[in-house]
């Protein structure tokens, strides 16, 4: 896998003024493929750990991401990609598990992206990771990214007007600042809007926020003594988890689940898992 370090110091000298080059307009016709992936089973209890998820050895749905993450964090950094790594903002993520994953199970990735989409804001597309076992795919994530622009897009705002009336919280979760560095440790993705008050601040946020892929793990976790062998759950990323915070997990008996603020309603995720 790339190293994600070095490919984050690339996205931050192409955020300077005068460095980066142009953005294309179009995604870039490439794909990349890596195989011969294993499961670092200390990493994966850090993972479990940081996520709540119970000490197994079969992989949360969640963590193929994860092992994933430095070949798509490569294909965003490919000179020419349409939009900017750094300060991206993660508006949606769909994932789909046809088969548990074994810790001890050697998986293949490919990457690539699609669906380059106007958005009132700037402009979106979605990064697709395929994670495969001797040729079979056992797992596949959508992640649908927001890169903010000067001149934004004509395409309708995603979430305007889509805020029903969260059901009753059955859990808080107290957030401390150890969610992004934490996260950012196991996972990889050391956006500086997760872990730094001046990042987060250059990028329009009054302090860190939770790494969106973390609140879906959370989330995951909390029902993961229900999830079936095979399914698949999207989210949405409403407003951003300042860190710390305090929130309100809610979910229903039709796989619908939520955070929300419980002192505003405001929503911060919303769920769906179907079978």
């Amino acid at each position: 896998m790339p190293a994600a370090g070095a490919l984050y110091r690339r996205a931050l000298l192409g955020a300077l003024p005068g460095v980066g080059g142009r953005r294309g307009d179009t995604v870039p016709a490439l794909e990349l493929r890596v195989g011969g992936v294993t499961v670092d089973r200390a990493h994966l209890a850090d993972y479990d750990r940081v996520c709540g998820f119970r000490l197994t050895d079969r992989l949360p749905g969640t963590y193929p991401h994860v092992l994933g993450f430095p070949l798509s964090l490569r294909l965003m950094t490919a000179p020419g990609f349409p939009i900017p790594l750094t300060g991206v903002v993660h508006v949606a993520n769909r994932i789909t598990v046809h088969r548990p994953v074994e810790a001890g199970e050697t998986l293949a990735f490919r990457t690539y992206a699609e669906n380059l989409l106007p958005h009132d804001r700037g402009r979106q597309l979605d990064v697709v990771l395929v994670g495969s076992v001797d040729g079979e795919e056992v797992w596949r994530g959508v992640s649908t990214y927001l890169g903010k622009e000067r001149t934004p897009g004509d395409g309708a705002r995603r979430d305007r007007g889509d805020r029903p009336t969260p059901p009753a919280a059955s859990a808080h979760w107290r957030l401390t600042p150890r969610v992004g560095t934490d996260y950012a440790r196991v996972s990889g993705d050391h956006n500086p809007i997760h872990t730094s008050r001046l990042g987060a601040r250059l990028f329009g946020f009054p302090r860190p926020i939770a790494h969106g892929m973390w609140s879906k793990a959370r989330c995951l976790a909390a029902l993961e003594n229900r999830l079936p062998e095979a399914w698949t759950v999207d989210v949405a990323f409403k407003l951003p988890v300042p860190l710390p915070s305090t929130v309100a997990f809610s979910a229903t008996p039709a796989w619908d689940f939520a955070l929300h603020d419980p002192r505003t309603a405001r929503p911060h995720l919303a769920g769906t898992l179907r079978v």
